[in-house]
């Protein structure tokens, strides 16, 4: 059996973790020449929204944090690395957990690889696991890389 891998999703949040998960994601792309799909996830909190009824619009809200996002992403892959290749940048809107799930579904993506940020006990209760419902649920194998711990480095 042969493994081939054309497309491959690189969620990120940013933080320190997620670079852990963009170092596997970028030897994977270059080794099996695959495209790499940046993406992340603007969470809409309704709690932290105006109420429909004082007649303001959600755009306003959404559009910062979107443009940031956009900028952000610019800066995640080394442009050393990406010159050449071909890497697809996208935002959406949602729980992480759906929306990670649908755009590997929708895009035909060969791959997920992220970061776990490795709660546990009561904060992994309280906050669930992103990660783990992405394991569960996506259409293709998922690679989760722990920010810590034994990596894989050629010597």
């Amino acid at each position: 059996m042969t493994i081939r891998l054309q497309k491959i999703l690189l969620p990120t949040d940013f933080s320190e973790y997620s670079a852990a998960a963009t170092k596997y994601a970028c030897e994977l792309a270059t080794k099996f020449d695959a495209e790499l799909h940046l993406l992340h996830t603007l969470e809409t909190h309704i709690a932290a929204m105006p109420e429909f009824g004082m007649g303001l619009a959600l755009a306003p809200y959404v559009k910062e944090p979107r443009a940031a996002a956009e900028r952000s992403l610019a800066d995640v892959l080394d442009p050393k690395w990406s010159a050449g290749r071909t890497v697809i940048q996208a935002v959406v809107e949602g729980s992480p957990k759906t929306e990670i799930v649908g755009y590997a579904r929708k895009h035909e993506i060969d791959l997920i690889v992220l970061t776990t940020h490795g709660r546990t006990g009561l904060a992994h209760v309280i906050m669930g696991s992103v990660a783990e419902s992405i394991v569960r649920t996506a259409p293709c194998p998922v690679l989760t890389v722990r920010p810590e711990g034994h990596q894989f480095v050629m010597p």
